[in-house]
């Protein structure tokens, strides 16, 4: 059975890659009936070709949601070129759906293959999505998620952490 989350998200990439258009919003309660933030991930032949999300919903609807953040992925990710349409068989969707984050208070809270983090310091936030490739420690996923908030080890933070429903 196709999954609706990535059927969702692959038709707006295709959509807005070939045509600069925006599909309809899909007649579906469970995409249509509640909020929810999200991670489009996109990757070609194995290799991140673009990941974008929301730590908190940004949208009326989770398909909203999806929809701005497949396009955002497809792109906006501003460490890759926008996707082109001649790249569009060779794509593998992903989408995450978040839990609501949660402070942690021990890194023994922590799990790589099951939670997800954010690192804060003030304004500044990086996220790291779980069970990744080549994450394999705590320190690891922490590491990489002060790397992408612009937070160094000898400053101040504070971690968080959330689940993800993945669908492939």
């Amino acid at each position: 059975m196709k999954d609706k989350y990535v059927d969702l998200a692959t038709q707006v990439i295709e959509t807005y890659v070939n045509e600069g258009l925006v599909p309809d919003l899909p007649d579906d309660p469970e995409l249509i009936d509640q909020q929810g933030a999200c991670f489009v991930s996109i990757k070609k032949n194995g290799q991140l070709r673009g990941c974008i999300g929301t730590i908190e919903p940004s949208q009326d609807t989770l398909a909203q949601e999806i929809i701005q953040n497949a396009i955002s992925a497809s792109t906006r990710d501003p460490r890759f070129t926008p996707i082109r349409p001649d790249e569009l068989e060779d794509l593998k969707i992903s989408v995450d759906i978040l839990t609501k984050p949660e402070k942690i208070k021990t890194l023994r809270d922590l799990d790589v293959k099951k939670y997800g983090i954010i690192v804060s310091n003030g304004n500044r936030r990086g996220l790291l999505l779980p069970d990744l490739e080549g994450v394999d420690s705590i320190e690891d996923q922490i590491n990489i998620a002060l790397a992408k908030g612009g937070i160094s080890l000898d400053e101040p933070f504070y971690l968080e952490r959330f689940e993800v429903e993945r669908h492939e």
